[in-house]
């Protein structure tokens, strides 16, 4: 988890209650979300290496991130740590684009428009030619979140959000399913969804995905 004072509505990486199953977390301190973004993210690898050893040793079975931009860290967190690894929800992209009919794509909605880089794309096998939409510039949601601030405005978090996603959809006709880069977006995929008549896929539907695929492999293991 990174450095915040934010709060995690049902829904955010961050709150237990988004999860049917047990979820435990470890803050790496000194890793706020602007640092991250709009930053040096690599200068905190190493302690997210040690978070990630203490949450195995507690008894994770597999590992995630609070942050999308954290994408770069995939193979690293997965070379050393025993147990699968999901960084950020662009590591779903290629996935999805495999799944989808000729000539559509997955769109991206990120916090911060400005820091996705063909770096970070490349991270994660995004091709750079993805159409990327972004809340930053609305009202609330990305000053928010990257500001970390203690309070905001849910209402107008999701209408940034909406918004962003539907100037998304219309620009760019050819995306067929949105992908939410920035995990503190996942409470309002709903409504998302509804806006644009687009399946929504974020980092929390991806844990829960390889969640469940990790209880069938064990169960078919135990038969």
């Amino acid at each position: 988890m990174l450095d915040t004072c934010f709060p995690r509505p049902v829904g955010d990486i961050g709150n237990p209650e988004t999860f049917s199953f047990p979820t435990m977390r470890k803050t790496v301190r000194g890793a706020f979300p602007e640092q991250i973004v709009c930053g040096e993210a690599l200068d905190y690898l190493p302690a997210f290496i040690e978070a990630g050893h203490q949450l195995v040793e507690e008894g994770a079975c597999l590992i995630t991130t609070s942050c999308g931009f954290l994408a770069p860290f995939q193979a690293m967190l997965a070379a050393e740590l025993p147990v699968p690894v999901l960084t950020s929800s662009l590591m779903l992209v290629e996935n999805i684009n495999r799944n989808l009919p000729e000539g559509r794509c997955a769109g991206i909605l990120t916090i911060s428009g400005s820091s996705i880089t063909p770096a970070l794309l490349q991270s994660a096998n995004v091709p750079p030619e993805t159409p990327v939409g972004t809340t930053e510039g609305g009202r609330e949601f990305t000053a928010a979140i990257l500001g970390n601030r203690p309070d905001f405005d849910f209402g107008l978090a999701r209408e940034d959000n909406v918004v962003a996603a539907k100037r998304l959809s219309e620009a760019h006709p050819d995306v067929a399913a949105i992908v939410l880069e920035c995990t503190n977006m996942a409470p309002y995929a709903g409504a998302i969804s509804h806006a644009t008549g687009l399946p929504v896929h974020s980092i929390v539907t991806g844990v829960k995905a390889l969640y469940a695929q990790l209880q069938g492999e064990a169960l078919s293991a135990a038969g």
